[in-house]
């Protein structure tokens, strides 16, 4: 088994009570203490907030910080229980290190990895790694996208529209071919096997995504091992387009 790529720092067990104004979770932790930790997960997190569930905390140090607990995690029971990783300032953190470890054959070789470098058109734009090799390599833009929305073993993204993940996707339409685009969905549950567009939610996505795909964007549909322990890599899930 591939080793953490990411360990937590120590968490805190609890139950959800209520999830409020997008950034707010009230938690009975399993002391018996009451909290209201910050949710660091502004979409709908359809299918992963229920009243109810289990969750994991994690508590800042940081005097200045309005609450000191952020919600970390989100037990599923769907079909099997499930950590589901809900922090979205994490997996592009998990990536980081996954590339400076080349854990993804699919990207070849590269020599440089950077963050948040301006692309675009308008130069308005950050993609969130951009990767360069030698003189004969093409550079690679690569964007990250975190996935919790599953429906069985089929993990979809988006969950509600998205008009800044459709700005993304013709972003990197744009700097085709000279350049290698790819789309890194990181499945943030191990329970899924298969990737799609969650084209129920929003239909647009999914167009400009399969439209993107035929121009030659490449998609990587990354699964990952999430629980209280840490994160690890577990390879790529089946494209369903």
């Amino acid at each position: 088994m591939t080793d953490w790529l990411y360990n937590y720092p120590t968490l805190y067990p609890g139950t959800l009570l209520k999830r409020y104004k997008r950034f707010f979770a009230d938690i009975q932790l399993n002391s018996g203490e009451l909290i209201t930790a910050h949710c660091p997960n502004t979409g709908p997190m359809t299918g992963v907030s229920t009243i109810g569930s289990a969750v994991q905390v994690s508590k800042s140090d940081n005097p200045q910080r309005k609450l000191a607990y952020t919600l970390e995690l989100i037990e599923v029971n769907d079909y099997a229980t499930t950590w589901v990783g809900v922090n979205t300032a994490l997996p592009n953190r998990v990536i980081k290190l996954a590339l400076e470890k080349h854990l993804f054959p699919e990207l070849a070789e590269y020599e440089q990895v950077k963050s948040e470098v301006i692309y675009g058109k308008d130069r308005k734009s950050r993609v969130d790694f951009y990767l360069t090799g030698n003189a004969q390599q093409r550079p690679i833009y690569l964007e990250v996208k975190n996935t919790t929305w599953s429906q069985g073993n089929l993990a979809l993204f988006p969950d509600t529209e998205t008009t800044r993940g459709q700005k993304h996707l013709q972003e990197l339409i744009e700097i085709l071919p000279q350049n290698r685009a790819v789309m890194l969905y990181f499945i943030n549950r191990n329970d899924c096997l298969e990737f799609a567009p969650g084209d129920s939610k929003d239909p647009l996505y999914g167009k400009l995504l399969r439209t993107a795909i035929n121009l030659g964007l490449e998609v990587l549909p990354c699964r990952f091992d999430i629980s209280p322990v840490g994160i690890r890599y577990l390879g790529l899930a089946e494209l369903k387009i």
